[in-house]
């Protein structure tokens, strides 16, 4: 006998049906899995060195408004806090504590947003109440922006 079922059609609309990750999402992941494999081979203490190169080689391939602010935002992070290891992050560069991220910067070309953004994970000490921020959107880097990156990542670290 011959099977006559048909497949259930989907009444959920064609525009309103989920399609899936951004292809910088999928960009992001496939950096994410690739950082993974480096630290897999070399180990979870992995040379600072290494880091800090990669993190200097991805700022270098930014545009040049995102470059010349990761640049600036690495030198103030590292000036501020130098216990923390410069790594990739989802393909950004990152700053992490005894292997766990603190902060890390989101050029806007990676998403393709107006602002980019310095944001800082669970690991920060930034507790403040009962609510506080945990990312900025960033425009342009003053020195007033700087000292106050600076205050933040002193904080996030004590």
């Amino acid at each position: 006998m011959k099977d006559t079922r048909k497949s259930a059609k989907s009444t959920t609309p064609i525009e309103k049906r989920f399609e899936g990750f951004t292809a910088e999402e999928r960009a992001a992941m496939k950096d994410r899995v690739q950082e993974q494999k480096v630290v897999a081979r070399r180990g979870r203490r992995a040379d600072e060195a290494d880091g800090e190169s990669a993190v200097l080689a991805k700022i270098a391939e930014l545009p040049e408004s995102d470059r010349a602010m990761g640049e600036r935002l690495h030198a103030v992070i590292k000036a501020s806090a130098p216990a923390l290891s410069p790594r990739l992050w989802y393909g950004m560069p990152a700053y992490a504590k005894d292997g766990k991220i603190v902060c890390h910067f989101q050029s806007a070309q990676k998403f393709k947003t107006r602002y980019a953004t310095l944001g800082f994970s669970d690991e920060a000490n930034l507790d403040e109440g009962a609510m506080w921020p945990t990312a900025f959107a960033l425009r342009e880097l003053t020195a007033a922006e700087e000292a106050r990156i600076a205050a933040l990542v002193k904080k996030a670290v004590s």
